[in-house]
């Protein structure tokens, strides 16, 4: 999918130009971890942009569950779909889901490109790249397995910078 396309349909859902330049700055980190051969560069560029799609509705965290829908809605691969649904944090169980209030189902993500966006977004706040660190910061309030599973994607997706 091309970025205009991307951009397109993030304008048509509602997203504001701040959503949209964050989601063009996980696209880029993104793709600076996409570099190995069997990560499908494009798949990575198009997901990154996508994956706050629902923020055209909502800001919380069912945000990715109204994006999927959204994508569905559009026509998009499920390839896309999947990273826009499971880009929160380091991922969320189907009991989390459910605690949280969203669709009974997992949300974690499994493919590399899923992984590369869900990590991506961990380390961009508004447009400005942080470390590790200040993103763990910013997750203290998170129960310590999710904080654990977003510290385990970190050092996973670093093998690929």
């Amino acid at each position: 999918m091309r970025e205009e396309d991307c951009i397109a349909l993030l304008r048509r859902a509602g997203c504001s130009e701040g959503v949209i330049a964050h989601c063009r700055a996980v696209r880029d980190l993104a793709l600076t971890y996409a570099s190995d051969g069997l990560v499908d560069r494009d798949l990575v560029a198009a997901g990154a942009l996508l994956h706050d799609i629902g923020r055209g509705a909502t800001h919380e965290i069912r945000h990715a569950e109204v994006g999927g829908a959204l994508c569905r809605s559009f026509g998009l691969d499920e390839a896309i779909v999947a990273i826009v649904e499971r880009h929160i944090g380091g991922g969320l169980t189907a009991d989390e889901c459910s605690l949280l209030g969203l669709l009974p189902r997992d949300c974690m993500p499994q493919t590399l490109e899923e992984k590369i966006v869900a990590h991506a977004d961990n380390l961009v706040k508004g447009t400005r790249v942080i470390v590790m660190e200040e993103r763990m910061m910013h997750a203290i309030a998170l129960p310590r397995r999710q904080r654990k599973r977003i510290c385990r994607l970190g050092l996973e997706m670093e093998l690929f910078r």
